[in-house]
């Protein structure tokens, strides 16, 4: 539910204002992929009525783009090798957003016999301030809260940071949509649309949803699945939690009929200014409110 949920909020997004949808597959985190993942993602779009513009994007395949922005950062002295291994990286870490960051050792140069592993930013000393369309004014010390982040991993991977970045400019994406739970990414995406010379898009945080513990609702936390067939329900219950306030007549409505709706209805000024909202889910897929997160 919490995935529709940003499919939901960013088509509103984009065509209430004319804009084009993008989709977007991020598979750059090669041990992390499951095969048909891709493709079922791009079923549930299909099944529940997205209609999307272009072709769809896959990150695995872009990655000559990725090495192009990270030797451009490397030249202009934003970017360097480091040498430390994860347990050295988790053993001297000073406390971040997320919930630890690097101490910058290898900052001023590899120390001898280092062999580089992962390529970092160099973070500027400045903090980040931008304003969030739903979470409002949004404000971020670099070097306290999150240190020299990693570009290139140590098993070759890109970081999500820097390929989001890169595509983003490259697709001219202008507004994203997303959910709260990447709010403590978007000062590090910003500070790399800087350096690099990007525009930096509009950004739209929605809250998402969470158990009676605060747990984002994922697989890991046993969250239900969207059910084939119920597509109009589970849509409605997508309208709802996003602070729309559909009639409970469309329930029964057509998808065209409910998405008509949901488009001449659409604003992010009913959502409130938290990161995420604690539901209850009973055995008929029923979402509950129960409380407001921090």
């Amino acid at each position: 539910m919490g995935s529709l949920m940003a499919a939901v909020a960013s088509f509103l997004a984009a065509r209430s204002c004319a804009g084009r949808w993008l989709v977007r597959i991020e598979d750059v985190d090669r041990p992390r992929e499951v095969a048909g993942a891709a493709d079922r993602i791009l079923f549930d779009l299909e099944r529940f009525g997205f209609e999307w513009d272009g072709p769809v994007w896959y990150q695995s395949v872009r990655q000559l783009h990725y090495r192009d922005a990270l030797d451009r950062l490397i030249a202009a002295e934003h970017a360097y090798p480091c040498a430390c291994s994860r347990r050295e990286v988790q053993m001297a870490a000073l406390s971040g957003v997320d919930g630890y960051r690097y101490d910058g050792r290898c900052r001023s140069g590899l120390p001898e016999g280092g062999k580089t592993r992962a390529w970092r930013l160099r973070v500027p000393d400045e903090c980040v301030v931008y304003q969030d369309g739903v979470q409002g004014w949004q404000s971020q010390n670099l070097p306290q809260d999150v240190g020299d982040f990693v570009l290139l991993r140590a098993d070759g991977c890109w970081a999500y940071q820097l390929a989001v970045v890169v595509d983003d400019a490259e697709q001219g994406v202008n507004q994203v949509v997303r959910g709260a739970d990447l709010l403590d990414s978007t000062p590090r995406q910003i500070c790399l649309q800087r350096l690099l010379g990007y525009a930096q898009p509009k950004y739209f945080h929605i809250p998402v949803i969470a158990n009676s513990r605060g747990e984002k609702l994922s697989k890991q936390t046993c969250a239900p699945a969207l059910v084939e067939g119920s597509e109009v329900r589970q849509l409605w219950t997508a309208l709802h939690l996003l602070w729309q306030s559909p009639p409970r007549g469309l329930r029964e409505a057509s998808l065209p009929e409910i998405w008509q709706w949901a488009l001449s209805h659409w604003s992010v000024n009913g959502m409130p200014q938290k990161r995420s909202i604690s539901v209850a889910v009973d055995q008929s897929l029923e979402y509950t409110f129960l409380k407001l997160s921090k």
